[in-house]
């Protein structure tokens, strides 16, 4: 279900409000009772200033926000988008479809507390025999916002909602080739043009680092291409996106360890959701920007005549690999896109993948580690809009000494570094076959999560969804 954000000029009877205020005294031109008043000015005194008004017949939630206001905006926004998950939990717990939010000071604070509480009203139930959980919430009405606000905002709530939910499915329902079917549909539907490559064509492209990958699967690889190119776009030469679209990996025949590890592994094409939900989320916005994404997909297993460690590959660009470990597989597909996306003269590439527990380990859950070759003003406007949406970048070191570490005595490479530094050889591994600006984000961290974060949910977070959405949204202007 889709929770619907829409324009409203008042609140309605009976319906569910949020007030949000700097000053206790600010509540006078609120309809409230001088009972209310008092209660909220005991619980204020008590260092509470979220205070919940339960009248029976509808919820009014209460923020008094001067404590916020010695914050960065960017550190305000993330309290407003916290705000709006606890006003989603407290209105599904009581089962209420709708809620008014009243104008805030600024209009993006506004937004930002109807951001989190869509984002929190997700859910994947699609599998559950009992839906007596599910949520209730179905519109979130908000004032004082223009109407084109909203509109981007419902585009990109329900892009990254289409990403959690491609990332949530089982392996089972969402192979390599469903997974390409579902981007098409999603594409055309959007405006977006789609082309999608079986495994014949692969084989005629000579795209070894994902044929590789596919050898031990018995379901057929897929390469999709998406571009969505507007009249008057901003840029003459295209922003390539890339993402991994590994549908599941059992780390192949370096198999993974189950616990912890292995059952979570069909979130491996969190990238490829990612870019593919971000590319026709910017063409529903009609953002005047030339893009193409390019997701290879395929599963990774052990079966068939999987690629072996001591195998030698040989990828789109005739570069060769020394295969160490087959569940560096994400490297071996990426590699052929990024080679691929060279026909396009791109301005810029970005590519997004699950790519090392390197990178989940060094930072967590909190962020993303990215490195790359693009000039500082790319990687400066980048991390902005990272601090802005809160999908926090950090740059990794990319010295030419990490080079050396990826360096085979059998081929041009091999396909793994050893013990150290394990995300940034992951990234020289993949800088071999770029020759453009480009940047590599590494959202291993942060794509799935065991243990609900606020608004960011439990399991797939449709994390980059936003930092795409808004990067190009800002390069348009």
């Amino acid at each position: 279900m889709t929770t619907q954000i829409i324009a409203q000029t008042k609140v309605l009877k009976d319906q569910s409000q949020v007030i949000v205020v700097n000053h206790l005294k600010e509540l006078s031109q609120w309809n409230l009772s001088k009972e209310e008043i008092a209660y909220i000015a005991k619980k204020q005194a008590a260092k509470e200033n979220y205070i919940l008004l339960n009248q029976f017949n509808q919820l009014t939630f209460i923020q008094i926000t001067a404590d916020w206001k010695s914050k960065s905006e960017a550190e305000q926004l993330e309290n407003y988008r916290n705000l709006g998950n606890k006003i989603c939990t407290a209105l599904n717990a009581h089962q209420y479809k709708s809620v008014c939010l009243n104008q805030t000071a600024k209009e993006e604070f506004t937004l930002a507390i109807a951001e989190g509480m869509a984002l929190s009203n997700y859910q994947f139930l699609k599998y559950k025999s009992d839906t007596s959980h599910a949520n209730t919430l179905e519109k979130i009405g908000v004032i004082g916002v223009k109407k084109a606000n909203l509109e981007f905002l419902q585009i990109q709530v329900d892009a990254v909602c289409t990403a959690r939910t491609w990332v949530n499915e089982p392996q089972s329902h969402l192979t390599a080739v469903t997974f390409a079917k579902e981007i098409k549909a999603l594409a055309l539907a959007s405006g977006v043009s789609c082309e999608i490559l079986n495994k014949k064509q692969i084989e005629s492209l000579k795209m070894g680092g994902l044929l590789a990958v596919n050898q031990g699967s018995k379901t057929p690889p897929t390469f999709t291409i998406l571009e969505y190119k507007p009249k008057g776009a901003k840029n003459k030469k295209p922003l390539v996106l890339v993402g991994k679209g590994v549908v599941y990996d059992t780390g192949g025949l370096s198999l993974k360890p189950t616990p912890n590890s292995m059952d979570t592994m069909k979130c491996d094409m969190a990238g490829g959701a990612a870019v593919a939900a971000a590319t026709c989320a910017i063409a529903k916005a009609k953002l005047p920007y030339h893009l193409i994404a390019l997701i290879p997909a395929t599963d990774n297993r052990p079966g068939e005549n999987a690629y072996t460690p001591g195998d030698v590959v040989t990828m789109y660009d005739g570069q060769t690999v020394e295969v160490l470990n087959t569940d560096a597989e994400g490297r071996m597909l990426l590699g052929d896109a990024l080679a691929y996306a060279k026909k396009y003269e791109p301005s810029l590439v970005l590519d997004f993948a699950t790519l090392t527990g390197a990178a989940a380990a060094a930072i967590g859950s909190y962020g993303t580690v990215f490195m790359g070759t693009a000039n500082d003003e790319h990687k400066k406007a980048i991390v902005e809009t990272g601090i802005h949406v809160h999908e926090r970048l950090v740059e990794f070191p990319f010295w030419d000494d990490y080079a050396k570490l990826i360096k085979s005595d059998l081929a041009d490479m091999k396909n793994i570094g050893g013990p150290i530094g394990g995300a940034i050889t992951a990234g020289k591994f993949l800088e071999k076959f770029t020759n453009y600006p480009w940047l590599h984000f590494d959202i291993a961290g942060p794509a799935y999560l065991n243990a609900a974060d606020s608004y960011r949910g439990k399991q797939g977070t449709g994390v980059g969804v936003r930092l795409l959405f808004n990067f190009v949204k800002n390069l348009s202007k």
